[in-house]
């Protein structure tokens, strides 16, 4: 056994959790993106095809790999783009898609050609693809998990055409000869709408293997997934994906109050929404315990409020996450869409704000400070999901991005993100190791994002899995420490603090505060430095969270002012020294008088550049 593969045992024993740690109140999860996760074909040609460069599959997310996740500290899966697609793969009785309606040979995990399917790619035995993925739930269910798919309910495929539940096949019945009609699944684009008509023109004409052209939509067309109304959209639109109908006509304005209440029966409700509820039906028969919605800002709220009712009234602890940007004009309401997706049923929603803020530090100019402005959100502040990385996003270890730090970034923008709130946390596969996705993968180029267009493997990532083995005995060590850390990271924000505590900023408390952090000439502190409090009162559980940002400089002699009303907060009283405890990545502890902390502050251990802190707080 190499010394790896020893570290890496210690994660499948599990870490001991921090004393009166209670049972997760909310999932932490592990976004896992079929295509790349198992595969450990190294060829990597860009736009290679799947017999060139191979292709993850169920039966590879095997019993060592879920362990070993679980081992982590992860409650919940999002089995990411395991519905059937648009692909340039051919199968027995299924043809493979015109490449003029595909971004990469294996095509976007976002434009489904069946929401009742799976991808054949991911099968052993193509033809038995839905017996290899309820075993993977089984599995999946064996070390603990509960199990999130995506729901894609803004657009599908171009040529989508569901074999299995064929009379929910959309755009069958439709009336093409109007733009909109509220019983129509699509958009139809006329005659005087811009691209200069039939038939529709797609920016693909040029490319290996394309005219430009789509047979399905010759003699007519349809509106892009992105809202686009034009016979000939662009390279930058979603070209592959055709825009579904729910009932309102998006050129009218964001107003959706005339479409049916959360009791509507399915009656009186637009066609898409009856045949969006069976898919989510179909899926919870099955099994799935919940839902990463795409996009869900560009749907009517009135849908939501009433296909999630129904869903809970299938299985009450359904869980729904939304993707949804406040800032897209495409959103369907006047309000907050972050807020108004919480009222309308949903259990988070993505904090794509925090994040930008972050990331803002390395390429924006942007301060620690910055932050704060994100903590005042009301209930959307505990409900939101949180990430370092996701499958839209740059990788952290990018050698273009963040600041070209490489993996070590990770660990101040993760203990941050992850303990600011309540609500669910999430890590995408490899970032746990450091992937960097650096170079040209496919269709995506060189973009600092795993490609998920294409079929290919993650460089780093497949030294973790080790030919199916998940033990992790082709890693540096580099890596194991990181993975190690990431594992200390999720159970730390399983104490009570974390999981039902409010949160107490410090930074204004210290702008004023010299030895906060500043660097070089700056007047001014909380560029760099980052602290906030979490308490539970119930509990008596509290912590302090620190943590340095910046990439090349060690912090030292630094302090943190503690003001009065934030020890109200934490709920210590008396003249007994607090005691402070690193539960994240050392040793270092220390002690000071109450009466201190908001004159002096608490002097804080050298914190050297892209680090944390987690530090327990308790009494002497």
């Amino acid at each position: 056994m190499t010394w790896q593969q020893l570290a890496i045992g210690v994660l499948f024993l599990g870490m001991s959790p921090l004393a009166n740690c209670d049972e997760a109140k909310r999932p932490v999860i592990y976004q896992l993106f079929v295509r790349t996760f198992g595969n450990i074909n190294e060829t990597r040609k860009p736009g290679g095809t799947m017999a060139e460069n191979g292709c993850g599959k169920f039966a590879h997310i095997n019993d060592a790999a879920l362990e070993s996740i679980a081992a982590m500290g992860f409650t919940h899966i999002w089995l990411t783009g395991v519905l059937e697609q648009a692909s340039g793969t051919a199968y027995p009785n299924r043809p493979a898609d015109d490449a003029d309606i595909l971004k990469g040979v294996a095509g976007s995990p976002y434009a489904i050609k069946d929401y009742f399917d799976v991808c054949p790619d991911y099968a052993m035995d193509p033809e038995k693809r839905m017996d290899e993925f309820k075993s993977l739930l089984e599995r999946c269910r064996k070390h603990g998990f509960k199990v999130i798919i995506d729901f894609v309910p803004n657009h599908v495929a171009r040529s989508y055409s569901s074999d299995v539940r064929p009379e929910h096949s959309f755009g069958a019945d439709d009336r093409r000869d109007v733009f909109f009609d509220r019983d129509n699944h699509f958009y139809y684009l006329q005659p005087d709408h811009a691209g200069g008509g039939a038939p529709l023109k797609l920016p693909t004409a040029g490319k290996p293997g394309c005219d430009g052209l789509f047979d399905l939509e010759r003699e007519f067309g349809r509106v892009t997934g992105n809202n686009v109304i034009s016979w000939s959209p662009s390279i930058n639109d979603w070209y592959e994906t055709v825009k579904l109908n729910y009932g309102h006509d998006f050129t009218q304005g964001r107003i959706t109050a005339h479409l049916p209440g959360a009791d509507a029966s399915p009656d009186q409700v637009p066609k898409t929404w009856r045949t969006m509820d069976a898919v989510l039906a179909y899926w919870q028969e099955i099994g799935i315990d919940g839902f990463r919605v795409d996009m869900a800002h560009m749907v009517p709220m009135e849908f939501w409020r009433w296909v999630v009712s129904r869903c809970r009234n299938r299985a009450s602890e359904v869980f729904f996450a939304a993707e949804a940007y406040d800032n897209d004009p495409a959103k369907l309401t006047d309000g907050h869409v972050l807020d108004e997706l919480l009222n309308a049923g949903f259990d988070a929603v993505y904090d794509d704000p925090s994040y930008d803020a972050l990331e803002g530090l390395y390429d924006a100019g942007k301060w620690a400070n910055d932050l704060d402005p994100l903590t005042f959100t009301g209930e959307r502040f505990h409900k939101s999901l949180r990430y370092g990385e996701n499958h839209d996003e740059v990788r952290l270890a990018s050698s273009k991005e963040w600041g070209g730090l490489g993996m070590k970034v990770g660990r101040p923008v993760s203990t941050v993100l992850y303990t600011l709130g309540r609500g669910p946390i999430m890590m995408y596969n490899g970032q746990e190791i450091g992937e960097p996705a650096d170079g040209a993968e496919g269709f995506g180029g060189d973009d600092a994002r795993t490609s998920i267009f294409d079929y290919w493997s993650m460089p780093e990532f497949t030294k973790w899995v080790n030919r199916g083995k998940f033990d992790g005995g082709r890693l540096s060590p580099e890596q194991v420490a990181l993975r190690q850390w990431y594992s200390k990271l999720l159970r730390a924000t399983q104490d009570k603090a974390f999981t039902a505590g409010e949160f107490y900023g410090l930074n204004h408390a210290n702008k004023e505060n010299p030895k906060f952090g500043r660097i070089g000439d700056e007047s001014a502190s909380g560029h760099w430095l980052y602290a906030f409090l979490r308490s539970d009162r119930e509990s008596g559980r509290a912590s302090l969270v620190v943590a340095n940002f910046h990439g090349s400089e060690t912090i030292r002699g630094a302090s943190v002012r503690i003001p009065e009303d934030a020890r109200g907060f934490v709920g210590r009283s008396g003249d007994a020294n607090w005691k402070f405890t690193d539960r994240l990545d050392s040793d270092w502890s220390g002690s000071i008088a109450p009466g201190q902390l908001e004159i002096d502050g608490l002097p804080l251990p050298d914190m050297p550049p892209c680090s944390a802190l987690i530090l327990e707080i308790g009494g002497e």
